[in-house]
């Protein structure tokens, strides 16, 4: 900046401070002195510090995130994004004001519950419905929502604490137990913009690597939702989202979220005390130590069993710390002949791997191409894998077990 400046240039450069926080809450209830008095001199000090090093901020467009003259602002977002919903047809938010009144005329016949695609209700059901039964309704429909979600509760702070905030199971503030909790959270719908945010990317004058990193982080796609039967649970199943439904017949165990709210119901009563114990052990795991940890391989028996929906042979199912609740439907089909981690899970706990990939899978890794025909599948086998992702699909769909679907990885 200040290189420009000698050269003649017309410099923006702000400074600003992030001081609306824990930090400054915990100091004052540990000292006793108000955030406004010690968040001030924290500020006076830093801009100090700053000026002596001899940086050139314009400090005439300087912002502080706890003043309300900032802050109002973020409110004022919020409200905006909690008043509005997503029109997938014209990929834009609109008013819930207008969304009220489609509902009043046709019931949400034309625009689909973002939040549960069996949400089906036409005009007269609408007026029926109770003031909070319709508040409930447009809740799945808004951009800023209430909903559910696993977080590090901290007890001594008394408050919930990000992933960054957490350091090998305590807070790093204080160094206080934290746990995983289910709890009541402020969500934004921005799964509903990632066609959009996809499509824009083509228009932006940005590196190749950079779109190909946002592509990445968006993750779309295409597979199906499968439904797998819980055995001796007449009303019970698992739903899994797959981008590999070529694979089915490869399917040798179930892996569910430690969290999924069925494992305590499918849970046997021998093996009640061992699921307990492995949850108790993965409350003090972040996603992200759970997401990297590729060498150690952790999971445990529910004792419980699906039935394949074309094999019918009886399938086990497993909790493990690698399937996150936040993610598709918090639980996988588990096919070790043709993914990496599923592969270690299966020969660490000694599960017996079905080939369906014939000479390209070796016996020691999993064959992860899609290339090659299709073997010991069913009547998938002898299709190209490449071909035979529609064909699964299809009877996937016929069999009524399912649908083709698309996902993100963005959540």
């Amino acid at each position: 900046a200040r290189y420009k400046r000698m050269k003649g240039f017309n410099v923006l450069h702000p400074m600003g401070f992030d001081a609306f926080g824990l930090p400054a809450e915990q100091y004052a209830l540990e000292t006793g002195q108000h955030p406004a008095v010690t968040t001030e001199k924290n500020i006076a000090r830093y801009k100090e510090q700053l000026d002596n090093i001899g940086f050139c901020y314009d400090w005439e467009r300087e912002v502080r995130t706890s003043e309300p003259n900032y802050y109002k602002w973020t409110q004022w977002i919020f409200l905006q994004l909690f008043h509005s919903w997503y029109d997938r047809k014209q990929q834009k938010a609109r008013s819930i004001k207008e969304l009220i009144t489609i509902f009043e005329k046709e019931g949400n016949t034309n625009n689909a519950c973002p939040d549960d695609d069996k949400l089906c209700f036409d005009a007269k059901a609408w007026a029926a419905m109770s003031e909070k039964e319709k508040r409930d309704t447009l809740m799945k429909y808004r951009l800023a929502f209430q909903g559910y979600a696993e977080v590090w509760w901290c007890e001594a702070l008394g408050t919930v604490l990000a992933n960054d905030e957490v350091v090998n199971g305590v807070s790093e503030r204080g160094g206080h137990p934290v746990i995983r909790k289910q709890m009541r959270q402020w969500f934004l719908r921005i799964t509903e913009y990632a066609d959009r945010l996809l499509t824009s990317l083509d228009k932006l004058e940005w590196s190749d690597a950079m779109k190909e990193m946002q592509r990445n982080w968006i993750g779309k796609s295409n597979g199906a939702e499968v439904r797998f039967d819980v055995q001796g649970f007449a009303d019970k199943h698992i739903t899994v989202f797959t981008t590999r439904p070529d694979t089915i017949f490869g399917v040798d165990f179930m892996v569910l979220a430690p969290e999924h709210d069925l494992v305590d119901t499918i849970t046997t009563a021998e093996q009640k005390e061992a699921i307990a114990e492995y949850k108790k052990y993965v409350q003090s795991r972040s996603e992200r130590e759970r997401m990297a940890e590729v060498k150690q391989v952790t999971g445990c028996f529910t004792g419980a069993y699906v039935t394949h929906p074309f094999t019918r042979k009886q399938v086990p199912i497993w909790i493990s710390e690698y399937v996150l609740a936040g993610y598709g439907t918090g639980a996988i089909m588990a096919v070790p002949s043709g993914d990496d981690r599923d592969h270690a899970f299966a020969k660490h706990f000694e599960i017996p791997i079905t080939n369906i990939f014939g000479s390209n899978y070796n016996g020691e890794a999993a064959y992860t191409d899609k290339t090659g025909t299709l073997e010991n599948s069913g009547f998938l086998s002898g299709i190209d894998v490449a071909k035979a992702t529609d064909v699964a699909i299809r009877a996937i769909v016929d069999a009524g077990i399912g649908k083709g679907k698309v996902n993100y990885r963005m959540r």
